[in-house]
């Protein structure tokens, strides 16, 4: 990884003449009080670096006759200067070949010298930069579609589940109705049935009178019918057999009521009414239990989609272990990253970045102070570990500060000049190789 060796500004921004060496890995923390110079060693950094785009609008530090200068030496054995007039650029190598800006560009990454321009874009922007890095982004934009497709299937199905077992718990139940609606037509016709039989009945019982009459004038006329015996004996015999007939018929008739059947009439929409509730209920019970069952489906759906995602991720080269991407944002050690600590932002960011172009091995960042002491050193030796550098700056003048600016000066080199003035002639280095 190519990182900063050492760099000289003078006279942009705030900045009068420093000289710094960085750290090669660690933290290098460039310390001081409010307007003394911190953010212009950045901001010339990343001019000198990122090209014109980040050149300050008020380059020229106030008051300095002599244009700004910018040299940095790199670990790749690169030198990038900006000089003159029109601070044009001019890149070496250790061979002495000249180069442009895209040669810087070719290593230096863009969010490596502006990585606050990473850190405030929004969670989606942050996590399609990791998808886009490690190549699953698409895989993975597929996989949310599909989740979230069958994930508003379910919801639905899961209300229409709801309002059916609601539906059916209100529902009344009427124990004593048929379980199907009842037909007036068909009652009516077992009451003619009924009725008809009935009739039959009463006919029998007018032949049982009509031959108990006839039976009893022959036994008056017996007596006038003396002569005509013989014949009125076989008569009355066939009569005695006629109605010996007729009583065992009448003895086994059994009239049936009609009440039921006109009650049931009477009562057949208030009954039909019971049996559409009743059929109404199970329908919306049985319903209810159908949805159900699809609902434990498509959950049984969307838990595989999400295996699959997190098994996508799981494989997948991620630049610093414990991170991962959830429902299209960032996740580290299982937190978002509004619930990340500082430190944690940091190192997220600063191992994305690192992913972009893994040869750039250096980090500018501003505003540290915003960190306690204990996540500034967690910080510091996670990027030792990696071997990363980072250049920063923090409102502090303590001990955790690498270097102090007052004044545009690094404390203890003032009134160093890196430049000759116009028409003067170069008396030599006012500073000491290591003293600051």
């Amino acid at each position: 990884m190519i990182k900063i060796n050492k760099l000289e500004i003078e006279n942009v921004k705030r900045v009068k003449a420093v000289k710094i060496e960085p750290t090669p890995n660690g933290l290098t923390l460039v310390g001081g009080k409010n307007n003394q110079g911190k953010t212009s060693v950045l901001d010339a950094i990343a001019w000198a670096l990122g090209g014109n785009k980040y050149r300050p609008s008020q380059a020229s530090r106030d008051g300095s006759v002599i244009p700004p200068y910018l040299h940095i030496t790199l670990s790749n054995g690169l030198i990038v200067e900006r000089k003159g007039k029109n601070s044009d650029l001019k890149v070496l190598d250790p061979n002495g070949q000249k180069g442009g800006q895209q040669l810087l560009d070719s290593f230096v990454e863009e969010l490596a010298i502006d990585l606050p321009k990473f850190m405030n874009a929004s969670n989606k922007e942050k996590a399609n930069i990791l998808l886009r890095i490690i190549g699953v982004g698409q895989q993975l934009h597929e996989f949310e579609v599909k989740e979230q497709e069958v994930y508003n299937r379910r919801h639905t199905i899961g209300q229409i589940a709801d309002q059916k077992a609601k539906f059916a718990k209100e529902q009344i139940y009427h124990p004593d109705a048929p379980k199907e609606p009842v037909s007036a037509s068909e009652l009516i016709q077992q009451q003619q049935g009924i009725l008809a039989k009935n009739g039959e009945n009463q006919r029998k019982r007018q032949r049982l009178t009509q031959i108990q009459a006839a039976y009893d004038q022959q036994q008056r006329e017996l007596e006038r019918l003396e002569a005509l015996l013989n014949e009125a004996h076989i008569k009355r015999a066939q009569f005695a057999e006629d109605l010996d007939i007729a009583k065992k018929d009448a003895l086994d008739l059994l009239d049936e009521s009609t009440e039921e059947l006109q009650a049931n009439i009477r009562q057949i929409d208030e009954i039909n009414r019971k049996v559409r509730a009743n059929l109404d209920k199970d329908k919306a019970e049985t319903d209810a239990s159908d949805y159900r069952v699809q609902y434990d489906q498509l959950t049984t759906e969307i838990n595989d989609i999400r295996s699959e995602k997190a098994e996508l991720l799981t494989n997948a080269n991620l630049p610093l272990p414990g991170l991962s991407v959830d429902d299209g944002e960032l996740i580290y050690n299982g937190q978002r990253w509004d619930n990340m600590s500082g430190s944690d932002q940091l190192k997220v960011s600063t191992a994305i970045v690192r992913k972009l172009k893994p040869d750039c091995g250096f980090i500018l960042l501003d505003k540290l102070e915003q960190m306690d002491m204990e996540s500034l050193q967690e910080f510091g030796q996670w990027l030792e570990s990696e071997g990363l550098q980072a250049i920063a700056t923090r409102v502090s003048t303590g001990e955790e500060c690498s270097i102090i600016i007052e004044d545009g000066y690094v404390a203890g080199q003032e009134g160093i000049q890196l430049q000759q003035p116009p028409g003067e002639i170069d008396p030599g280095p006012t500073w000491k190789a290591g003293e600051f």
